[in-house]
């Protein structure tokens, strides 16, 4: 399922508005999110302790997709609400929004092709549940963050732009 296209707005940072700066138009953001090599991904333990990692994954019409066999596979099935941050804090990209986990196999092929090229590795379906394997081992779910709101901004907060979908 393809995401519809944001809209875009002038978001508040630092408590302070950020009308009158130009927006960025989403292929902006589309673009560094398809390009990045490492994303960090923050999620909640049932305690309501934060938990962040840096991962792998991919940026694909329907959200951003990454697998990990780390605590946020435990938290994302308890609270869902999970951010994606891009390394760079120039060009800066914020996801907030809900991981879902893989439907099946047929979810995680789709992943694992891009995944794969990317970064040269080995991911495949473990089963038909939408969990993920790689040449060595298991390694756990398929998930995919639906992006709910995003927030972007070039170097120095120029032009900071918030998109919703």
């Amino acid at each position: 399922m393809r995401l519809v296209e944001p809209t875009p707005s002038h978001p508040i940072l630092y408590g302070a508005a950020t009308g009158d700066s130009e927006l960025l138009p989403w292929s902006w953001a589309e673009s560094r999110l398809r390009e990045a090599r490492n994303y960090w991904v923050a999620t909640v333990r049932p305690s309501g302790r934060p938990h962040s990692r840096p991962v792998w994954g991919v940026w694909l019409e329907d959200g951003f997709w990454f697998t990990t066999g780390s605590l946020a596979k435990h938290n994302v099935a308890t609270n869902p609400e999970v951010t994606v941050h891009l390394e760079n804090g120039d060009a800066s990209i914020i996801i907030e929004g809900r991981a879902h986990p893989a439907a099946d196999a047929a979810d995680v092929v789709r992943m694992a092709e891009p995944y794969n090229a990317k970064y040269g590795w080995t991911l495949r379906p473990d089963g038909d549940a939408g969990l993920v394997a790689d040449a060595d081992e298991p390694i756990g779910p398929a998930l995919r963050v639906q992006p709910e709101v995003v927030f972007g901004w070039e170097a120095t907060m120029k032009n900071p732009t918030r998109w919703r979908f």
